[in-house]
């Protein structure tokens, strides 16, 4: 089973039982000293105590810089002092807060002036990040990349899920702090192997940043950066989900329901697939139809408590001009 179909199934099933009032998500950035250095397979962000006035502001992801900047809820400010960033860049960032409905936009005297619609809340709780390997057998980089987990905090808990039969010899290579897992994705089940251990989220933590023969570079990452690098794993967690995938314009695609999720399931390959690198006109079993039409957005809005676009907090905006 290749990792995607792996993942997809997972994040159903983790949808579907324990985190099902939780943000899933996945292939979301888990480093803070190098960006992009690594992807955590699944997120999961438990709800915190004011998550539902979250849900009440936007369905999107709410730019970090915007939530960070020195606009608030009260008077609305000229929007060019309020940035500790170069003004396109600041000017980028406050039409994407406008148009995703968490700035409100004022014109004055030729010039715009913005507000916070609403006050960002304390929304998020425990952060859990999951590392996909089905076949132990090919871990690649996975022991540098638990040992990152560990050593970082950023997520309260890290986890290994596979589908391989886990030995004593399989855990003694990965760090004591990491959970482990075995899925079984056919029927949906999960099975506990090591419990994980919490993870120091509001100390400082180290990032590995490279390895090299005898020696290895590394970076120390404040708790105040981690902080900051937690809201912003989380927001992009809430507006991305795992529902990322297209479907192929393919006959041979037949949308499954399994567990009430729908996968892109190949009746030629008899499998979910990753349709961005395994469907095309170069596959035997290509049937070229039109692109079906699915909603996996409205599937998310039932199946979870996000709302793609709650309005509320930009219609209150609206009518405060009127007040």
């Amino acid at each position: 089973m290749s990792e995607f179909t792996f993942e997809l199934e997972l994040c159903a099933a983790l949808e579907d039982g324990e985190y099902g009032d939780s943000v899933v998500a996945r292939q979301l950035g888990g480093s803070v000293a190098d960006p992009g250095g690594r992807i955590l397979d699944i997120v999961c962000v438990e709800p915190g105590p004011e998550f539902a006035d979250r849900v009440a502001i936007t369905g999107e992801t709410i730019p970090g810089a915007a939530i960070e900047s020195a606009i608030g809820t009260g008077r609305a400010r000229f929007w060019k002092g309020a940035f500790d960033c170069h003004t396109e860049r600041a000017r980028r960032i406050v039409e994407r807060a406008c148009e995703i409905g968490f700035f409100a936009r004022e014109r004055r005297g030729g010039r715009d002036y913005v507000r916070q619609v609403a006050r960002y809340p304390d929304w998020y709780g425990r952060i859990v990040g999951i590392e996909n390997k089905p076949d132990l057998g090919t871990p690649g980089d996975l022991e540098a990349q638990l040992r990152t987990d560990a050593s970082l905090g950023l997520v309260d808990e890290a986890i290994l899920a596979t589908e391989s039969y886990v030995t004593r010899a399989h855990l003694n290579r990965i760090p004591e702090v990491i959970g482990v897992w075995r899925f079984f994705p056919e029927s949906g089940d999960l099975e506990v192997i090591r419990e994980p251990t919490p993870l120091p989220v509001s100390e400082p933590g180290i990032e590995l940043l490279a390895e090299h023969p005898g020696r290895t570079e590394i970076a120390v990452v404040s708790a105040a950066e981690k902080a900051r690098a937690r809201r912003r794993l989380a927001e992009r967690a809430y507006g991305k989900g795992w529902r990322t995938y297209a479907f192929p314009d393919c006959g041979a695609c037949e949308p499954t329901t399994d567990r009430d999720e729908t996968l892109p399931y190949c009746t030629w390959k008899e499998c979910v697939v990753d349709p961005a690198s395994e469907c095309g006109a170069a596959c035997g079993g290509f049937e070229a139809v039109e692109t079906p039409d699915i909603d996996l957005e409205a599937e998310r809005e039932t199946r979870t408590p996000w709302i793609a676009d709650p309005g509320g907090a930009r219609r209150q905006s609206g009518l405060d001009q009127f007040l």
